[in-house]
């Protein structure tokens, strides 16, 4: 798998949230993805990734739009890669920072996921 296949799951991330389409923003997950949203909360499955977006994108985050930009991919073995991804929530303007874990068997798909809103520069 190349970077571009990689760099191919955070534009349909992307577009799936821009759709408010939670099924598409889920569907590049593993079905058994350990997901860590930014309030530090575990959700386990695609399912719950799902479940957990689509209430997001009906509420808090109803038309807004994701823009994102892959900024590591390290190959760890010849299945996973670790990937850094930034990403910002327009127009609230919440600023991103992902660690993933990428699984190449198979299909292409996130197994792990942490998300956090990094903590901006200190006086």
């Amino acid at each position: 798998m190349t970077g571009d296949s990689i760099r191919a799951l955070w534009r349909t991330m992307a577009d799936g949230w821009a759709s408010g389409d939670a099924a598409q923003f889920a569907s590049v997950f593993a079905e058994d993805v350990d997901f860590v949203n930014v309030r530090g909360e575990a959700l386990v499955g695609r399912r719950a990734v799902e479940t957990g977006h689509a209430q997001l994108f009906a509420t808090a985050y109803r038309d807004t739009t994701l823009s994102t930009e892959v900024t590591l991919i390290r190959r760890l073995t010849a299945e996973l890669s670790l990937v850094h991804a930034t990403s910002e929530i327009a127009p609230a303007g919440v600023k991103t920072h992902a660690q993933a874990v990428v699984r190449h068997a198979g299909e292409l798909t996130i197994a792990a996921f942490h998300n956090m809103i990094p903590k901006g520069p200190t006086a």
